[in-house]
């Protein structure tokens, strides 16, 4: 795919830096250099960030646009073009609020099929946590500040019934919690709660719950534990049954972006 010009505002990325993953109650978030991801789509809302330079998004299979940030609904198919810079991908889980908690971050855009694409955004918070190497330390605080922001300007709060029910499947995520138990806690029939959680998340019940068993996986990784470990901690069958999902994902395989991270003794 030809290259705008002008695109870039750096001429290379710094080789001394490496991937890093942050995932905790209510956020995912990476930042690193990414080549091309395929056709996927995510199982919560997220915000994207070029770093130094615009990248190419594709939703639906349709025309390539050119951004400098995005906000992607949960379940959208769509791809990316980053070219080997770095690119910072925030998304928030139900207790943060749906795809409204992350609109404000993008600035200067327009929509195409209900995706927000910017020319302008958020970037210093996100820049300065993939250019300090030593960002695990205040990750989290810098996320606090950075959704307080957009939270204040967000346009709605998702449905209190459906952030019970995502808040109960992170505290279980080694069980394979069933519809009509989490219908019952939340006070409805399955049929309503599985119409409403769709309504509010943007995918399907299943579809988040495969979503919540894949942040387990990466953050097992992210502190230390191999595939295979990581792969048993969250539920899967094995590290193949991993890969593929990661891959439906997020469009590449889990070593593009979970291999050769940072150091997690820089963790408190």
């Amino acid at each position: 795919m030809p290259t705008p010009d002008g695109l870039y505002e750096r001429a290379a990325v710094r080789p001394s830096l490496r991937p890093f993953w942050h995932v905790d109650e209510m956020r995912t978030f990476f930042v690193g250099p990414l080549e091309y991801n395929g056709l996927h789509q995510h199982g919560a809302p997220v915000y994207l960030a070029g770093m130094y330079s615009k990248f190419g998004l594709r939703i639906h299979g349709g025309r390539w646009h050119w951004c400098r940030t995005a906000v992607i609904p949960a379940g959208v198919l769509h791809e990316l073009d980053l070219a080997g810079y770095p690119l910072a991908v925030l998304y928030v889980e139900p207790s943060v609020g749906g795809v409204d908690a992350l609109v404000p971050l993008s600035g200067d855009g327009w929509e195409v099929d209900g995706v927000l694409i910017g020319r302008s955004g958020e970037f210093s918070i996100v820049r300065e946590l993939w250019e300090d190497n030593a960002s695990a330390r205040w990750a989290g605080q810098a996320l606090d500040d950075l959704l307080a922001y957009s939270k204040r300007r967000a346009a709605k709060c998702i449905d209190p019934r459906v952030s019970a029910a995502a808040d109960y499947l992170r505290m279980h995520s080694d069980e394979l919690t069933p519809v009509m138990k989490l219908a019952r806690k939340v006070g409805l029939s399955a049929s309503q709660f599985q119409r409403v959680f769709t309504r509010e998340v943007g995918v399907p019940f299943r579809r988040y719950r495969a979503w919540n068993r894949m942040r387990v996986a990466i953050s097992e990784i992210a502190n230390g534990s191999n595939f295979t470990t990581a792969a048993h901690a969250a539920g899967f069958a094995d590290q193949a049954h991993f890969t593929n999902d990661f891959r439906r994902t997020f469009g590449a395989p889990p070593s593009v972006s979970l291999l050769g991270l940072r150091n997690v003794a820089y963790r408190e």
